[in-house]
């Protein structure tokens, strides 16, 4: 890829959004300073409001709060191998427990971890706000670009094409 597009303000959020709606669950990593891979795990996102913050729902006494009350900073790692496209978020991330919130960012599928719907006493918000981010994402889905690979390789050009940048929200 060497189409390098660094986006900001509405551009990035934009981005964003596309990319965290269309992959939607990621890696979402805190403890960074222990650099183990161990307090990573799979998230799903909620949504990317307009101001690029990432939303997720937790349960308020999980180890991903606990390690958030204690140092919030925090890494997403979004990837889509079938669209070619990935997302690296670093961010501050931040407890939500306003009933509110809740109620705005509700969707069904919650219930399968909060059995008592958005009444769930265990629930809780969390809300990302991106520090930096960098994206890469290629033009065609997966089998459109094996056959650019091959031909690439019979005609010594890369055929292969894409964007990546920084994401500046």
């Amino acid at each position: 890829m060497n189409n390098i597009e660094n986006l900001n303000n509405k551009e990035a959020i934009d981005k964003l959004k596309s990319l965290v709606n269309e992959i939607m669950v990621c890696l979402f990593c805190t403890d960074l300073k222990t650099d183990d891979g161990a307090t990573c795990r799979p998230m799903n996102a909620i949504k990317v409001c307009d101001q690029g913050n990432i939303w997720f729902f937790s349960e308020k006494l999980s180890d991903k709060n606990k390690a958030i009350a204690a140092d919030k900073e925090v890494q997403l790692f979004f990837s889509h191998p079938g669209k070619n496209s990935y997302l690296i978020v670093n961010g501050e991330a931040a407890i939500i427990l306003d009933k509110t919130t809740i109620e705005e960012l509700w969707i069904p599928d919650a219930k399968i971890w909060f059995k008592e719907g958005k009444e769930d006493p265990n629930i809780s918000i969390i809300k990302v706000k991106p520090t930096s981010a960098y994206y890469w994402d290629t033009d065609g889905n997966r089998m459109i670009n094996i056959l650019k690979m091959a031909a690439s390789v019979i005609t010594g050009t890369n055929l292969i094409t894409g964007k990546e940048g920084e994401i500046t929200v």
